[in-house]
Parts: C-alpha cells; sequence; structure tokens
C-alpha cells in the first residue's frame, strides 16, 4: 500500500513519538516467536529506509521519518523480561509522554497473522509489557499485539515462544509484516481508530 509513504530516514529536529519492538537478543532467538516485536521493526525499519544499530538507552537504535513524525526505532538489548530499563531510559531522555510510546510485541493469544492494536491496558502476562509498564509508571501507551498462535498441547510454553515461525504460520506473519509500515504511520499521526478498525481483524 502506497498511500502514505510519508518515511525517510534521518530527518533531523526532536524525537516525537517511540516505536519498540520486543523480544530476546542474540542469534539463537532471531526468528522466534518471541521476538515478533524485533521481526516487525526490522521491516518497519527496512521499509523507512532506517537502520537499527546504534547502541543507546541499552537498546538497539535508529531514527526515521514515520508518518511525518521523527521516531526513534529501539530494539531493547536488555532481554524481555527487563525491556522497561530501555523504554524508560529512553521516554524520560526524549521527555516523551506514555501515549508517545508504541509498542510492538508478541500474542500467544491470536493466530499468526491477526494484529490488535490497544490504545491502552494491562501486559497480559507479557513480561516484556509488565516491565515497560513498571518503568514507565503507566500503561496508557498504544500496543501493537502479534499473533504467534497458542502453543501445541504437546510443547511447554517456554520451548513454543522461543521456535521459529514455520510452514503456513511463517507465511502468515510475513503478511502482518508487511503491514507494519502503513499500520505505524496511522498510529503517530493519532489515528488509532482508524488504524484499530483496519487492522484488528480476526484470521
Amino acid at each position: 500500500m502506497g498511500f502514505m509513504k510519508s518515511f525517510g530516514a534521518g530527518a533531523s529536529g526532536p524525537v516525537e513519538y517511540i516505536i519498540c519492538g520486543l523480544g530476546n537478543p542474540g542469534a539463537k532467538y532471531d526468528k522466534t516467536h518471541h521476538n515478533a516485536g524485533f521481526l516487525a521493526l526490522d521491516r518497519l525499519a527496512e521499509k523507512s529506509g532506517a537502520t537499527v544499530d546504534r547502541v543507546k538507552y541499552h537498546a538497539l537504535t535508529g531514527t526515521t521519518v514515520i508518518g511525518g513524525k521523527r521516531v526513534l526505532l529501539m530494539k531493547p538489548q536488555t532481554y524481555m523480561n527487563n525491556s522497561g530499563e530501555a523504554v524508560g531510559e529512553a521516554m524520560r531522555f526524549y521527555k516523551l509522554p506514555p501515549e508517545r510510546l508504541i509498542v510492538l510485541s508478541d500474542d500467544i493469544s491470536l493466530k499468526p497473522g491477526a494484529i490488535r492494536i490497544r490504545k491502552k491496558g494491562s501486559a497480559g502476562g507479557h513480561n516484556g509489557l509488565k516491565s515497560i509498564i513498571a518503568h514507565i509508571g503507566s500503561d496508557a501507551f498504544p500496543r501493537v499485539k502479534l499473533g504467534i498462535g497458542g502453543k501445541p498441547e504437546q510443547w511447554d510454553l517456554a520451548d513454543w515462544v522461543l521456535a521459529p515461525f514455520m510452514g503456513d504460520d511463517a507465511k502468515a506473519f510475513e503478511q502482518v509484516l508487511d503491514k507494519m509500515e502503513d499500520l505505524c504511520a496511522l498510529l503517530v499521526q493519532g489515528k488509532t481508530d482508524e488504524a484499530m478498525n483496519r487492522y484488528n481483524k480476526t484470521v
């Protein structure tokens, strides 16, 4: 889709939004279910011409323009359970309110290919979101939940979330990644309801 091609790396001016993808650093976690947020942020960076490789705020970071807003893209390197350390540090540095933070994370309650955008809310059992809420003192930030599917009966949950996407699940998730560009442009423009109406669909 090309209706919002207001992207571009390297713009000057203050950071207006932070978009944070959640995951675990290290090659062994690279393409796993639990790294859905990292994978989504990587695709967003690729589409916007940004590189997320500057080490800052306990994270890999990069700046770009999305939806006409200057955005810091970040991938915390603290491991999932301590994601809030990185996010909290960046939020304080840029003096941004919670509503200027957008978090991309995995969700086992949604099938691969499904997206659920929320304006705010509890962590829902997700340790990365729980850490962010604790460190910034608020749950009033938008989050984009990316479906990874529930674990098969024979799997242990910890093993499932750290397993890679495969087969039809991988194809369905790939389609989700292609939506990140326009979805995030809507969110930073304050068009959250429009984004929810467009992308909160069951599959």
